[in-house]
């Protein structure tokens, strides 16, 4: 048996020589099962785990700004989400169809956390997740120009099933900041999914662009059949400061 579970783990079925153990140590839940009923309960859970484990390894490698789970959310009337459209989304059929979605709210009215359930949720639907920073992904960009790394990265920024973008517009773009903004929507466009968040209102986007021509490109690829959620509300981070205060009075 020592033997069989060496092998075993040799050949990557840890979950399935955890689950012999399981049964020898508890015999009489097996005793009246056949050997293809066992063995079936063995290959069941080898499979469990490695989707767990890939559920695990896309959410570290997603990043994600907020550990936000889906069945989490809450959807007051006076946030403006709503709770079809999310079941909507949450569905994951935008990944599919290669739509985006557009978040927008002031500071402290949950775009983030929002965003983060839905990278969550792709994670748990085995689609590929990043979550970036604009104003750090375009410093990463611009140091690829100079180290040569620049087309490397767009090709990974391409293979991205899910790429999210955070805090657009809280800095004003130069002309090759929108270039290369441009060519990531581009290689992206109609097929794969973009979340971008912002405090900015949409129609407010392109006046934070210096170059206009790429404004207009970047815009018609990412609004173009774009879901959108436009929050609202007080600071929901001072609002639990307030509540924190008023217990500790």
């Amino acid at each position: 048996m020592s033997d069989l579970l060496m092998q075993l783990r040799m050949l990557k079925l840890s979950a399935m020589a955890e689950g012999i153990q399981r049964q020898r140590e508890t015999p009489q839940t097996y005793d009246e099962l056949g050997f293809e009923e066992r063995l079936g309960l063995l290959a069941e859970e080898e499979h469990l785990a490695r989707e767990s484990n890939r559920v695990k390894r896309l959410r570290r490698l997603a990043n994600l700004k907020h550990a936000a789970a889906p069945e989490g959310l809450q959807y007051p009337v006076s946030r403006g989400l709503r709770a079809e459209q999310m079941r909507e989304l949450l569905t994951g059929q935008y990944l599919a169809q290669h739509k985006n979605i557009l978040i927008t709210g002031p500071t402290g009215s949950g775009k983030s956390w929002v965003a983060s359930a839905l990278g969550e949720q792709a994670c748990r639907q085995k689609y590929s997740v990043q979550c970036w920073r604009v104003t750090r992904l375009l410093e990463s960009l611009a140091t690829g120009h100079v180290d040569g790394s620049y087309l490397k990265q767009l090709k990974q920024l391409q293979k991205v099933e899910l790429l999210l973008l955070d805090d657009l517009g809280l800095e004003s773009l130069r002309t090759q900041q929108c270039n290369d903004l441009l060519e990531i929507l581009e290689d992206r466009h109609e097929e794969k999914s973009t979340i971008v968040i912002s405090q900015l209102p949409v129609d407010k986007w392109y006046g934070v662009m210096e170059n206009p021509t790429a404004a207009d490109a970047i815009l018609d690829r990412l609004i173009h059949n774009a879901h959108r959620l436009a929050l609202r509300g007080e600071s929901m981070r001072k609002k639990k400061e307030v509540e924190v205060e008023g217990e500790a009075g």
